[in-house]
């Protein structure tokens, strides 16, 4: 039910100094008004629960259990009254203290005085059903949520401000448009309607709809990051590169060779983009069972990279396991780190050269830092193509934004194609609907309640 109020925590799991009760519906207040007694030098007798709770002020008071008078927690409540709220509801938020038990107690609490338990994204939902944001603006919630640099929080914030939708609705206009007058010329006589040439419109909105498109891959990237694996033979350093783009000693580093037995994950903030490292065990011929599944993994971690740091050692000769795994990374996006700068070099760089074809080379020094901005910069430029910076483009980060913009380009460029070959407007108008459907899919004018459960449901409870 659309109209029932709803419940739930929305601060995180586990210890804090503060955790937050929400409930949203017609309901809200009341139910407030059950639970909470409100402390102040301005008492009176009969207590607070005759007293009004005036909207956009924060309460301080005690939330009391109303079957046996049991104190639950000292907090402050606020209510928020429709439809200048989140989710254009009465909305109540009850901060307490941030632990489990506290947290749990008003929970059931409001529960048994007759809200609900919210679903994954409820209220986010609610936002979208109630037309305070559109699809695409609910989903960048979830974005600026997760967001993992600084970079990230400003494609998802100006998606959130309705940068993205504005343009979608505006090329979908556009479209709507277009099928318009066909479906007129198709309707009335052919002196009733003022010929219009619709190529330039059409050509219009099908560059807007690439423009999109364009940086649609850097958007991901910014949004999702990119899962980088950091590969070589025993001892050429990976680890200790690890520690050093992390600037913190996050991996056991020893002389012992084979001291990675398995993969280790961390996320770094690479000029703007978040980078998950995946630091391997050293890919090598062995006979002990622990490292053999060391190597597998290294093996399968390559297998799943967006990109691949190859490690060498440029203190020693380039060696038979460093050519096995030139050819094992050959396929993959790479980067080479010629590490161990710092110590005389014995590395033939021409042999090492033709055994990675084009991947760029850098040299670095893990011990010394020495060469690590340059690994940043190289990464970002492999990366991204050279774009390592937002400025103030309009970048689609979402993957389900970027799949629906490429279906309505295809029925855009059929549109077009049709229109071109001379086939009748009614066949034109096919495709043009198509297009503008899909768009609707992004901003949600044309969206379905499966979709609707399949992104809402990645939401936290809460949320």
């Amino acid at each position: 039910m659309v109209n029932d109020t709803i419940a739930a925590i929305s601060t995180p799991v586990g210890e804090g100094g503060i955790g937050i009760v929400r409930l949203s519906g017609d309901e809200a207040l009341g139910i407030l008004r059950k639970v909470f007694v409100r402390k102040g030098p301005r008492r009176d007798a009969s207590g607070d629960h005759s007293r009004p709770l005036g909207p956009w002020r924060v309460h301080y008071g005690h939330i009391v259990d109303p079957s046996d008078g049991e104190t639950v927690d000292e907090v402050l409540a606020v209510h928020m009254a429709a439809p200048n709220t989140y989710t254009r509801e009465d909305v109540v938020e009850i901060s307490c203290h941030g632990g489990a038990i506290p947290l749990q107690s008003i929970l059931g609490l409001v529960l048994r005085q007759g809200a609900r338990l919210a679903h994954p994204g409820e209220f986010t939902l609610r936002a979208f059903v109630n037309g305070r944001i559109d699809l695409a603006q609910a989903e960048s919630v979830l974005d600026v949520i997760r967001a993992r640099t600084d970079v990230g929080l400003r494609v998802a914030m100006g998606q959130l401000g309705g940068r993205l939708s504005h343009e979608i609705k505006a090329v979908r206009a556009q479209v709507v448009e277009i099928a318009a007058y066909l479906t007129a010329t198709i309707d009335f006589a052919e002196d009733e309607i003022p010929e219009q040439d619709i190529v330039p419109s059409l050509d219009g909105a099908i560059l807007r709809v690439q423009d999109l498109l364009r940086n649609a891959d850097a958007g991901i990237v910014y949004r999702q990051g990119l899962r980088t694996a950091i590969v070589g033979r025993p001892n050429v350093g990976k680890s200790s590169l690890l520690n050093a783009l992390l600037r913190e000693n996050r991996a056991i580093v020893t002389p012992i060779p084979g001291t990675t037995r398995d993969t280790l994950e961390e996320v770094v903030n690479l000029r703007g983009i978040p980078i998950v490292l995946v630091d391997t065990a050293g890919i090598t011929e062995t006979d002990n069972v622990v490292e053999q599944l060391g190597v597998e993994r290294s093996r399968q971690a390559i297998a799943t990279a967006d990109l691949v740091i190859f490690v060498v050692d440029g203190s020693q000769p380039l060696s038979r396991e460093d050519r096995e795994i030139a050819a094992l990374v050959a396929a993959r996006p790479r980067v080479t780190v010629v590490n161990k700068s710092d110590l005389p070099r014995c590395l033939e760089m021409r042999e090492l050269a033709d055994s990675l074809g084009d991947a760029p080379i850098v040299h670095a020094s893990a011990s010394t830092a020495d060469g690590l901005g340059e690994i940043e910069a190289v990464v970002a430029r492999t990366v991204l193509a050279g774009d390592v910076s937002t400025s103030d483009a309009l970048l689609v980060s979402n993957p389900r934004h970027k799949d629906v913009l490429g279906r309505a380009l295809a029925h855009l460029e059929a549109a077009r194609e049709s229109h071109s070959s001379g086939m009748p407007a009614d066949f034109v108008t096919i495709d043009l609907a198509a297009a503008a459907n899909a768009f609707g899919e992004i901003t949600g004018e044309t969206v379905t309640e499966d979709l609707l459960d399949n992104i809402f449901s990645r939401f936290c409870i809460g949320k």
